[in-house]
Parts: structure tokens; C-alpha cells; sequence
């Protein structure tokens, strides 16, 4: 089966501009798609018409045979789903193979998150590395500031312009998944590394191509997320006995500290994002986990 090249840029289209997904999920999705049209080439389909629901389970079982992960299953199957759905509103095929194609539900795996200590020790590093006055050390203290303060993702970090920040507020703008704005709060530490990085850091990476972006790369452009990843991980070396996490950890350390301190679960769901509570529930099992560890490694009777 072969997937014509402007039925794969029309249906790009309509994930970014209907369903409002981001880059990384248009890819993730046009892979799958790519997956499922090998599978089905191989069996001899030749048109997306012919696909048929007990085909996609197999394309499934095949993967799982592999030691595919429940969660790449899971997506695999929701962007199969999206495009038959899509295909058959759009006129493409007459009726829709995937309506009752199902994966195996997502292990709820915790995430990996850093003490207080782990935090603390790590914001402390970042404000070390920015005691040279060099633009990139502020902007890196800045931007550790501010992710651990709010707990947004990595992508909104980076899509942040100067005029999203309200420092008489302290609270940021931020597009979210599906072009959703929400206000998030941010603290004291944040305020004043954001200031710095503004007056100190990017008047000196700054260049007629920076526009309005919040944070900067080496050349003066919009920094991206690759690049934070980066400077998570490197200042996280330098936390002894701290796991090795990225700014989505951070995220994930973020809501935990807040549950841990008594935060509203409704809260903590706006300020994260999600639209489910159930997805925001995910921190309280952190949180027991965690008193859990701590009981054992204490109690002599555990």
C-alpha cells in the first residue's frame, strides 16, 4: 500500500491546523503512518480502501511481537485511528477500518523526579555558572528558574516572547498542546533571573534576527528545545546522587513539590495544562511512592 505524497501533506495539514498538534507530534504520527504502510505493503494492500480492521491488529501484533512498548502501541493506534477518521471525512475511503481498533493500555510508569535537595542543589549550580556575568550562564540560570517555578514544557519555554512575561504579576502567557493559553505564577528566584537575563544576558546575544523571543540561543536566534535538554542535563551532572532528568523532569519535579505541599489537584491541573485530571492524579501516586521509600528506608519495623 502506498500512501500518495499529497495525502500525507494533507493530513500534516490538518494535524497542525485543525488539531492544533506540535512539530514533534505531526512527526511522530507521519512515522506511524509510515510503519502501518510497510506492514501493509508487505501483505499485499495497494490502496488505503482495502484496509481492513483485522489488518490493523495485525500490524499491531506484529509490533508487540517485536517488543514494541505498550505506549508506543498505544499512539501508533491513535494515529491510525486519526487518519482513518480523517481519510473517511475527507472522502478518501467509504468507511472507517479503525473504529473499534483498540491498544493495550499504557503502563502508568512514575516518573523520575528530584528531591527538594536535588532541586535546590541544581538551582544553586545554575546560579554558580551564571556568577561570570556570561550572557549564556544568566540565561541558563534563568531559564532552570523559570521551568522548575512554572512546570510548563520545554516547547512552551521556548515559544515564550519577552512581552508573555508580567513581572508586576509575576505570571507568564503560555500557548499550550492544542494552541490553549493558560497564566502561570512564578516566584521571587524566577522574577530576578528573568530580570538579570533580560538587562544583563540577551542585550549581548541579541541580533536583528532575535524578534520578541524570551530566550536565545549562541547566534542570537529563538533558543530551541534541544538546546535546553542540553543545558538541563549538563547542570544536573554536577547534583550528586541526582537522577538524570530533562526539563520534562523538571516538569514532573515541579508538580510533585507542589502536591507534596498541599497544592489543589484542580490547581496544579491549570497550571500544568492537562486536560484531564486524571493525568495531574498521577503526581499524588509520586508523592505516596516516594513517603513509601522514605518509610522503609526509616522505620525499623518496615
Amino acid at each position: 500500500m502506498v500512501i500518495e505524497e499529497d495525502v500525507r501533506e494533507a493530513f500534516a495539514r490538518h494535524l497542525r491546523l485543525e488539531k492544533g498538534r506540535s512539530e514533534h507530534t505531526v512527526r511522530a504520527y507521519l512515522g506511524d503512518l509510515e510503519s502501518l504502510e510497510a506492514h501493509l505493503r508487505e501483505a499485499g494492500f495497494r490502496a488505503i480502501g482495502e484496509v481492513s480492521l483485522r489488518s490493523l491488529r495485525d500490524w499491531l501484533g506484529a509490533l508487540a511481537a517485536a517488543g514494541v512498548s505498550r505506549s508506543t502501541l498505544s499512539r501508533r493506534s491513535a494515529a491510525a485511528r486519526t487518519f482513518f477518521r480523517w481519510a473517511l471525512r475527507t472522502g478518501r475511503i467509504d468507511s472507517d477500518p479503525s473504529l473499534r481498533l483498540a491498544a493495550p493500555k499504557k503502563h502508568r510508569v512514575l516518573p523520575d523526579v528530584l528531591t527538594r535537595a536535588n532541586a535546590e542543589a541544581l538551582l544553586n549550580v545554575a546560579a554558580v555558572s551564571s556568577d561570570d556575568e556570561s550572557p549564556l550562564g544568566v540565561r541558563d540560570a534563568a531559564l532552570l528558574e523559570l521551568l522548575y517555578a512554572t512546570g510548563i514544557r520545554v516547547g512552551e519555554l521556548t515559544g515564550l516572547d519577552i512581552d508573555d512575561v508580567d513581572f508586576g504579576a509575576c505570571v507568564v502567557r503560555v500557548v499550550g498542546k492544542g494552541d490553549k493559553e493558560r497564566t502561570v505564577p512564578f516566584g521571587i528566584p524566577a522574577r530576578d533571573a528573568l530580570r538579570r537575563w533580560l538587562d544583563r544576558g540577551r542585550p549581548l546575544l541579541a541580533t536583528a534576527s532575535s524578534g520578541p523571543a524570551l530566550f536565545l540561543g549562541v547566534r542570537g536566534r529563538r533558543v530551541d528545545p534541544r538546546q535546553v535538554r542540553t543545558v538541563v542535563h549538563g547542570l544536573l551532572e554536577e547534583v550528586p546522587d541526582a537522577p538524570d532528568l530533562g526539563p520534562h523532569g523538571l516538569r514532573h519535579s515541579a508538580a510533585t513539590h507542589l502536591v507534596e505541599g498541599g497544592a489543589d489537584l484542580r490547581m496544579v491541573q491549570e497550571l500544568l495544562g492537562h486536560s484531564s485530571l486524571a493525568t495531574t492524579q498521577l503526581y499524588t501516586h509520586v508523592s505516596i511512592e516516594r513517603l513509601r521509600a522514605s518509610y522503609a528506608q526509616a522505620h525499623p519495623r518496615a
